[in-house]
């Protein structure tokens, strides 16, 4: 896909503070792309008459807006129809966005991913980021976990609102997920450090509607014998952050073990055996190792067991492309 000349961006708000800065945002010339990328800055309300088309394809600003029900999260909405990504946006202008605030893309064409990975996003799937900030450092590496959480709860409640079976979509460990053996989805979360808070920049892509190249949402409720109404990517993301300001109010007051049930019976991995490396004491030597998986330790790293009943904390080596094909080994004193 060959990158457009410039990026249009449309901002809406739930109320009337949040249009109130949208309009301050455009007028400002406030947004701004890496690279000082060419960008055009309109609100929706001058735009309103285009949302009468009905079009799949284009997400639908006044029916997310309609299903949200939030006091923080995803009340500033930034829409692009195509975009490098989500994730630069927020993160590039962080200090400009009240916290929650979200940027959704009908397409992406340079998404970011774990270890710098860049992809292409194409039609069908919900890509978005939004703002969190935090001040406790120790507990952010468990934010990823929330949003995780929150996503595969937000589908499980779209489901059954609209009738349809549930769809069993799991988390693989660390920001993965999964549906019948397959990826359709994956959450990046990155921050920064400034004035004694985090600033954090979640991004998350879901794979609705598009059936390539394994497969989607909806093409396994078709599978299940549910043809119509589809799952929409509206529906989704406002069910989602729905849930997350629930599990962060959750995760803020009482730490991440009050989700820690729901997160275990939605993960892949308790009691899972896997191969773990480790080099030996003074020597080049790498021993390969089998340990259980049984939770998560206080530094949301995986909490093992290994043969010999000592407790271990399993961290990525930072090599592999499957985090489980290259874990090293770190005994818990």
């Amino acid at each position: 896909m060959e990158p457009q000349s410039y990026t249009t961006l449309v901002l809406s708000g739930k109320s009337v503070a949040e249009n109130e800065l949208a309009e301050c945002l455009k007028n400002n010339n406030a947004l701004k792309l890496p690279d000082d990328f060419p960008v055009t800055v309109v609100l929706q309300s001058e735009i309103e008459n285009q949302e009468s088309i009905v079009n799949s394809d284009v997400f639908s600003i006044n029916s997310y807006m309609s299903l949200l029900s939030t006091s923080v999260f995803g009340k500033l909405l930034i829409y692009s129809p195509k975009l490098a990504s989500t994730h630069d946006v927020v993160s590039h202008n962080f200090v400009e966005l009240p916290i929650g605030a979200v940027c959704v893309a009908d397409v992406q064409f340079k998404g970011r991913g774990r270890s710098k990975n860049v992809w292409e996003s194409p039609k069908g799937c919900l890509l978005f980021s939004f703002t969190i900030q935090m001040e406790d450092g120790r507990i952010v590496p468990h934010v990823q976990y929330v949003v995780c959480l929150a996503m595969t709860e937000a589908i499980k409640d779209v489901c059954r609102q609209n009738g349809m079976p549930s769809l069993d979509v799991r988390i693989k460990w660390p920001n993965d997920l999964y549906l019948d053996g397959f990826k359709v989805g994956g959450i990046l979360c990155t921050s920064t450090y400034k004035s004694k808070k985090f600033n954090i920049s979640a991004g998350i892509g879901l794979n609705v509607n598009n059936q390539q190249p394994t497969i989607c949402l909806n093409s396994v409720l078709q599978r299940l014998g549910y043809v119509a109404p589809q799952l929409q990517r509206e529906d989704i993301i406002a069910a989602f952050f729905n849930k997350f300001e629930r599990f962060y109010d959750i995760f803020t007051s009482q730490g991440f073990q009050a989700l820690e049930k729901l997160y275990y019976k939605t993960w892949l991995h308790s009691g899972q055996r896997v191969i773990v490396q480790e080099k030996n004491e003074d020597q080049d030597q790498i021993s390969e190792n089998v340990v259980i998986i049984q939770g998560l330790t206080t530094s949301g790293y995986l909490l093992a067991i290994a043969e010999d009943g000592q407790t271990c904390e399993l961290h990525p080596d930072g090599n592999s492309f499957d985090f489980f094909s290259g874990l090293v080994r770190r005994k818990i004193t």
